[in-house]
């Protein structure tokens, strides 16, 4: 007599039959420090804001009715005086007619000197800085971080401090007046660069410098080949931030620059400054002419402000 078992069926896995199922979005809850917080950005963020408006609504006012009613949030008498007197479009009489000084700036060879500044800084700081960071992280060489210990101890001393020592150097050399004697203070490195560049460079692969060796890359080959191509995020940053402190720069142009010929734009602005018919400054063309300066300034962080925020907070992890 053959006695048959049956052998119990072969069940899947009871997770295998389950379809993975969608994840649901959920939407945050609504609770009183959320709305606390959000009320207490919304505040930061309105009187960030204000400023900038009370400058654009001055700016579109006439100076002699600025007056007689100071506490408007609109324009008072809308014109756009101010900003033909900045562009050079206004006649010292139509100028004086609407309360302004009568001044005027050659805008145009000014921004061409905040351009050229701003422009041969920011290639120098660059090239200098990135060379030097390439040094203190990818290098060894005996006192190297005797070395860097030094320049981070430059961050601590306030640029006021080196001035007086700059204006003597550049004075000696006969640079007053100049374009150079403008840049060369800035123009090679700085220590914030230097130490930012640093950060990001200590987190290259060895791996692939060691295989450009290999290759038989020398310093100078693999700097500019290797590290320059895969450090180009912090670069940027680095070309950005510069650049903004460069074209915002005043105590020092303003020092050694007093020439028409290489007066730079944030200098100029202080033209409007001189006496009106009223007794004052020229509040409307000097919050126009103030405007102006910084509008290619502000449309750049505008476009590139969450880049050099996440190369920050990535070279700090670092």
């Amino acid at each position: 007599m053959t006695t048959i078992i049956n052998a119990p069926a072969v069940t899947a896995p009871q997770e295998l039959d389950r379809a993975p199922r969608p994840r649901r979005r959920t939407t945050p809850k609504f609770t009183l420090g959320r709305a606390m917080a959000w009320v207490a950005l919304g505040a930061v963020m309105l009187i960030t804001l204000i400023p900038f408006y009370w400058m654009l609504r001055t700016s579109f006012s006439t100076s002699t009715s600025l007056g007689s009613d100071p506490g408007s949030l609109l324009p008072v008498d809308f014109t756009f005086g101010a900003y033909e007197r900045v562009l050079g479009l206004a006649t010292p009489a139509e100028a004086l007619a609407e309360g302004g000084s009568g001044a005027s700036i050659n805008f145009w060879v000014y921004l061409r000197n905040s351009l050229i500044v701003a422009t041969v800084t920011t290639i120098g700081q660059v090239l200098f800085c990135s060379m030097a960071a390439y040094a203190f992280a990818r290098l060894q060489w005996r006192g190297r971080d005797l070395v860097f210990s030094a320049f981070i101890a430059a961050l601590m001393v306030p640029p006021i401090f080196t001035t007086i020592p700059n204006f003597v150097t550049i004075r000696e050399l006969g640079l007053l007046n100049t374009y150079a004697g403008i840049i060369l203070p800035t123009l090679l490195m700085t220590p914030f660069a230097i130490f930012f560049l640093r950060q990001f460079f200590l987190g290259i692969s060895r791996e692939v410098e060691e295989a450009a060796i290999i290759d038989g890359a020398g310093t100078l080959r693999r700097f500019f080949q290797v590290i320059l191509p895969l450090g180009s995020a912090p670069i940027v940053t680095l070309a950005i931030l510069t650049y903004i402190t460069s074209w915002n720069e005043y105590f020092w142009p303003q020092l050694v620059g007093r020439e028409e010929e290489v007066r730079v734009l944030t200098v100029a602005l202080g033209v409007f400054r001189s006496q009106t018919p009223q007794g004052g400054p020229d509040w409307a063309g000097l919050m126009a002419a103030t405007l102006i300066a910084a509008l290619p300034i502000l449309v750049m962080f505008i476009f590139l402000g969450r880049r050099v925020i996440n190369s920050i907070g990535y070279s700090g992890v670092k």
